[in-house]
């Protein structure tokens, strides 16, 4: 019985039903090998020796990666645009960008004077930014002009940070698969509708919505990928609540009903909430990204009203330790004593050793911008301070965002 339960695994993965059955099947036999003890060995839940945490930390394995950074083993340096370079807080203007409400939101008439309220925004409502003014923001929404503190809103990434490629999967084709199976009624469908004609860009792009106060720790981010001839790749930004709540209760029935997934969530010392955490979530918060790393081929410079900006035409994905949006432990890259709400403790915990170059690249961008990695999703960072506000705020995501309002900026 030594291989029974690894082979009983393996034989379950490549003979189940059309709907379950896992992408890759040989990667996944070869993964789950690595996890699962034998059945005799009473380890169930658990990782198997050879799949553990491992003995270097990032910064160890980060040491290894410069080796090639410095060796110019990277094809090419993409420059930042010129209002960036400029010393713009983007690659783009905040003017003309969609901005979406986090919360039931009032517009005033004249910035800071709180007695001048015209009427408030509904959670989730968008509207055309005109131009920022320290904590405030000059919007319109239809033909009335008004004033709202940024602080309580979101603000669509590809209007001020075009080079980023976005591919929100969740929108057309979802990801989500636990130990190789499929989400029941989640994978291979369209959690929600974020995509939309986008006139600043001039082409259809996804909505990729992030509270403000996040966007210049991504864009810092992208800075530092460019500069090696990387990209960022987001595959989601804000989730909204309905589509959240939606998979956490479709993959915690197959948590309950398949053994197979059980043990992939609780192996060493994990559990669903370290994968998916129940509403409200930092992805309704417009706290969190997926997000994975690209090498880019080739690029372009685009023009959008009076200013340019890089947009990316070929790249290609880094391999990482697992496919991302495979819930389980295959994708961890810290043990759970790692806390998700430290922003440093991550740096003198070891890290997985079957995280790629790749993975410790996406981390060195994402954390030198003040992003935080979370231990169980190499593909997921969050903004612990913008989470902070968003808590304090109840921003809480039960709400669309479906639509732009989005302008090509023009200098005054």
């Amino acid at each position: 019985m030594k291989k029974f339960f690894i082979v009983l695994i393996i034989i379950s993965l490549v003979s189940c039903k059309p709907e379950e059955k896992p992408v890759n099947n040989d990667w996944y036999a070869r993964i789950l090998e690595q996890i699962y003890y034998d059945v005799e060995d009473g380890a169930s839940g658990r990782l198997a020796d050879d799949f553990e945490i491992g003995s270097k930390t990032f910064d160890q394995r980060m040491e290894q990666i410069y080796l090639y950074m410095e060796a110019g083993a990277f094809n090419q340096q993409i420059r930042s645009t010129e209002y960036a370079a400029g010393g713009g807080a983007f690659e783009l203007p905040i003017a003309g960008a969609t901005g979406y409400a986090a919360v039931d939101l009032k517009v005033y008439r004249t910035a800071g004077d709180l007695r001048s309220e015209i009427f408030s925004l509904q959670p989730g409502q968008g509207f055309t930014i005109l131009r920022e003014e320290n904590d405030w923001w000059n919007i319109e929404v239809g033909n009335i002009i008004g004033w709202v503190m940024h602080r309580y809103c979101l603000i669509n990434l590809p209007d001020i940070i075009p080079s980023i490629v976005y591919d929100n999967t969740n929108t057309y084709n979802s990801l989500f698969r636990s130990s190789g199976f499929s989400v029941p009624s989640v994978t291979g469908t369209a959690l929600y509708e974020g995509r939309d004609f986008n006139a600043r860009l001039g082409r259809y792009e996804y909505i990729s919505a992030v509270l403000y106060r996040m966007a210049p720790k991504i864009f810092a981010a992208q800075q530092a990928a460019l500069a090696h001839g990387h990209t960022l790749i987001i595959y989601e930004a804000f989730r909204p609540a309905e589509a959240h709540d939606r998979l956490h209760e479709e993959l915690s029935f197959l948590v309950e009903t398949n053994p197979i997934v059980m043990e992939g969530v609780t192996a060493n010392m994990f559990s669903l909430i370290w994968f998916l955490a129940p509403s409200p979530y930092n992805h309704q918060r417009g706290t969190a990204i997926d997000v994975t790393l690209g090498r880019i081929y080739s690029w372009e410079t685009r023009v959008t009203g009076d200013y340019t900006y890089v947009h990316v035409n070929e790249y290609s994905e880094f391999i990482m330790q697992s496919p991302l949006h495979e819930l389980s432990a295959v994708s961890a890259i810290f043990s759970p004593t790692v806390s998700a709400r430290s922003p440093t403790v991550w740096r003198d915990a070891f890290i997985s050793d079957k995280a790629t170059d790749g993975t410790i690249l996406l981390i060195k961008y994402c954390t030198d911008a003040g992003l935080t990695p979370l231990a169980s999703e190499w593909w997921h960072f969050n903004d612990l301070e913008s989470t902070d506000v968003a808590t304090e705020i109840r921003s809480i995501g039960r709400y669309n965002i479906m639509n732009t309002y989005s302008r090509p900026p023009r200098r005054f």
